[in-house]
């Protein structure tokens, strides 16, 4: 049966009146936010103090078990944190970099914040290995496979690079990692909800992302898969009492780690967040991901060939199996990217722009057909009166 976006777009209330083509940034708000965000301030309201036990202390795992049903995990094996940089410090925090095994390795191609916490790790002992890319869309997988020996222990990677959309081989670098002894740590963000992910396929250590993207989850609903077996062995120097094995009975001195998941936890969860990012886990998982991933590769492939018979250049991988969900278009060097970025705005389509890599263009499984023919004519038009000048903005910081 062939998808039909229609019979979700009334979920979504900014598609009322917006081209909503920027869901690598930020996904549409599912309209039952609004009833998660009135229940839990009802349950504040009148529970008060008793809403701990009534789910809010136990929501990183439960809420949890939800995103582990979208990649396959075990049941109690996925928790919730705020966001990834604290996610990666923490597991970090859990590693030995002083022995001869203490190498870093991931590619130029990380989104940022991952490469500044295991910079960080270097006043530890951390050696860093970032291999580079020759033309800014990937790494080609044999070179960083060639990068990953016995003396590296962790290998932090984007599962789909955030500027160029590309989608490593996450499988091959598994099980590399595995013939060497290495952890790897998958950073599906720009993945989970768009790409199918089984993290028991891909028997990978450690999967984080975020909900604010694919998922429709909004910000504050990270997420952290570590595989049980793995679990047993980290003992995070990021932690706190949540983390511990009798959180309420207040034990002084060092910390006595939990058994089961809360062990990768530490201080008292954002629930409101985490309560709130469930409704978009709610619908991903009804439409199911490997219909969303049909829909994207029919439109992005379409848009694409659109794109480059109109002469813009696209800077994503042309094998759509090597394509996660966005698609990027090229600029001129004379082209002012937040600009064009402005122009479309004013006409009701948001995307965004990253230097470097150019206009990023998102569609989800809500997203018809004819709004990228008509992104793709609104491009022409800018570019060939020159429309997007005048349009001249800072760079966006999401």
């Amino acid at each position: 049966m062939s998808h039909d976006p229609e019979k979700w777009r009334d979920r979504f209330p900014i598609l009322e009146g917006t081209t909503y083509l920027v869901n690598h940034s930020l996904g549409a708000m599912p309209r039952t936010v609004y009833a998660k965000l009135q229940s839990f301030a009802d349950q504040w309201a009148t529970r008060g103090v008793r809403a701990w036990a009534e789910g809010w202390w136990s929501a990183p795992v439960d809420v949890g078990n939800q995103v582990a049903r979208l990649m396959n995990a075990p049941r109690n094996s996925v928790v919730m944190h705020q966001n990834v940089s604290v996610i990666e410090s923490l597991v970090a925090s859990a590693l030995d970099f002083s022995g001869p095994r203490n190498k870093v390795v991931y590619t130029d191609q990380n989104f940022p914040t991952v490469m500044y916490v295991w910079e960080a790790m270097r006043r530890h002992g951390a050696r860093i290995v970032c291999v580079e890319s020759d033309d800014g869309i990937g790494v080609p997988t044999e070179r960083l496979l060639a990068a990953i020996d016995e003396e590296t222990l962790v290998v932090p990677i984007s599962h789909v690079c955030f500027k160029s959309s590309y989608l490593q081989d996450a499988a091959a670098v598994c099980a590399r990692a595995r013939e060497v002894g290495a952890l790897v740590v998958l950073d599906t963000y720009q993945s989970l909800g768009t790409v199918p992910v089984d993290v028991q396929a891909l028997d990978v250590d450690m999967v984080c992302g975020g909900s604010v993207k694919w998922l429709c989850g909004g910000p504050g609903a990270a997420y952290l898969y570590v595989k049980p077996d793995v679990r047993q062995r980290l003992e995070p120097g990021i932690t706190g009492w949540a983390a511990h094995a009798e959180p309420f009975a207040f034990e002084p001195g060092p910390q006595r780690y939990a058994d089961g998941p809360e062990r990768m936890l530490h201080g008292s969860p954002a629930v409101a967040s985490l309560l709130t990012a469930t409704a978009g886990y709610e619908i991903i998982e009804e439409v199911g991901v490997d219909a969303i991933r049909d829909w994207s590769v029919r439109l992005t492939e379409r848009l694409r060939e659109n794109m480059l018979e109109r002469g813009f250049t696209v800077p994503s991988p042309v094998d759509p199996a090597r394509r996660g969900g966005t698609l990027t278009i090229g600029l001129n060097e004379d082209e002012d990217g937040p600009a064009y970025v402005a122009a479309l705005a004013e006409r009701g389509v948001l995307v965004d722009h990253r230097p470097g890599a150019g206009i990023r263009v998102s569609p989800h499984f809500y997203t018809r057909s004819e709004e990228l023919e008509a992104f793709a004519e609104m491009m022409s038009e800018l570019r060939q009166a020159g429309r997007w000048q005048g349009f001249v903005t800072a760079e966006g910081a999401y």
